[in-house]
């Protein structure tokens, strides 16, 4: 017989999302919150290209978790394995049936390596490696180390990812490491993405051009990853229907092309957890099982007493720790406002900003809304420039934010 729990707000999720909106409830005075997350440790994930580039600890991404639970807060160390929203319970992996009045997702992306054939059993050998593993940030600095020139393939999937800048933030510093190390003339950087464009926000693609043209960078849009040959050193991409080719004769299997490499970074495809793509909370639109909410208050579009935010929702932003730190405060002040029996009025614009490293030193920040349109707040800077007291903010001002106020709800 399973134990039974029950907490007035419970939260899926003890990432960046869930612990932002548990500290913000804390500080709004609800009583009886509860965070359910297996983790023991907390990842400050945005450094982990810098620990790819070997400019930043991985020790110091890493943080234990019991600490950062707001004061209060109910930690449930287990896993979610089951989401009822009629009978507005979750059941664990241990056992546990938690009952709810109101839910709150944030039960962050799945990262579905197993998608890309051979992938998972070369990761972190044979050259082949990825900055969205805290294990495998380390590897990647490893190999390019001992990169000596050659082919160094840097690929995005077709799906939405979390950082959409960061497959592109390690080829910009692996290119400019190649220039510094005097290797770039032997070293061909190779950019295989499923995505149409560099960038999808205009203002920013201006700059990224310029930085791909200066690194000589070769880019192949319309490029999907599916299968890695660590013996051969080979990548298999699958043209996407947006290739031209495909979309000139889409009755014809797509075409394939192998791209040999000396150093590999993956971005695998991502989803939704499998339990969210299994619940009635998700999107029934896409089979990436995101949870179904509207874009602007957050709120499920099915389940009123459900809201999500974060790389688990619908919400159509880039999935970033600065979408979150727009979307906790609405979605608390439109949580709290049903809890007293009124309509949602806070609204989220779809802001996000995504701190792009284009050399050992540089930065510029890429902040939008909704459509992509951009929208720059930072008064006086030019974020639209390469700069280096960009750099110090990614690479300093950033982590204090995020431990010492993010996390602690006073941003």
């Amino acid at each position: 017989m399973k134990s039974r729990l029950h907490h007035r707000i419970l939260i899926i999720g003890g990432g960046t999302a869930g612990l932002t909106v548990a500290a913000q409830l804390h500080r709004r005075g609800e009583p009886d919150v509860a965070v359910l997350e297996p983790s023991p440790n907390h990842y400050y994930q945005p450094a982990w290209t810098l620990v790819g580039a070997g400019v930043y600890s991985a020790a110091a991404t890493a943080r234990p978790q019991e600490p950062l639970i707001p004061t209060g807060v109910k930690w449930i160390q287990d896993y979610a394995e089951a989401i009822d929203p009629e009978s507005q319970s979750v059941a664990t992996r241990n056992g546990l049936e938690i009952g709810y009045d109101f839910l709150v997702v944030a039960a962050g992306i799945q990262l579905d390596w197993h998608k890309i054939e051979g992938l998972e059993e070369t990761l972190g050998k044979n050259g082949v490696s990825s900055n969205y593993r805290f294990d495998l940030a380390p590897k990647t600095w490893e190999f390019l180390r001992g990169f000596k020139g050659g082919v160094a393939l840097f690929t995005a999937p077709s799906t939405p990812i979390k950082c959409g800048g960061a497959p592109q933030k390690i080829m910009y510093l692996a290119a400019d490491y190649a220039r510094r190390r005097g290797i770039a003339k032997e070293t061909q950087v190779i950019f295989g993405s499923a995505g149409t464009t560099i960038f999808g926000v205009p203002e920013v693609k201006a700059v990224l051009d310029k930085v791909v043209q200066r690194y000589n960078i070769t880019t192949r849009f319309h490029h999907e990853l599916v299968a890695v040959d660590p013996r051969r050193k080979e990548a298999t991409f699958e043209f996407t229907p947006n290739h031209p080719l495909v979309k000139s004769n889409p009755s014809a299997s797509r075409p394939r092309v192998v791209i040999p490499f000396d150093f590999l970074h993956v971005v695998p495809p991502q989803s939704a957890p499998d339990f969210i793509k299994q619940s009635p909370l998700a999107d029934p639109s896409t089979p990436l099982g995101w949870v179904q909410v509207d874009k602007h208050t957050l709120q499920h579009t099915r389940y009123a007493n459900v809201f999500s935010l974060g790389d688990a929702s619908s919400a159509p932003t880039s999935k970033t720790g600065a979408a979150i730190r727009k979307q906790a405060p609405v979605l608390v002040e439109n949580l709290l406002q049903v809890m007293r029996g009124q309509d949602p009025q806070a609204r989220y614009d779809g802001y996000t900003s995504c701190p792009l490293v284009t050399a050992y030193g540089k930065m510029f920040l890429a902040e939008f809304l909704y459509d992509n349109v951009w929208h720059p707040t930072l008064p006086v800077i030019n974020t639209q420039k390469e700069r280096y007291d960009m750099w110090l903010l990614k690479k300093h001002g950033l982590p204090l934010m995020y431990w010492n106020l993010m996390l602690k709800g006073r941003v």
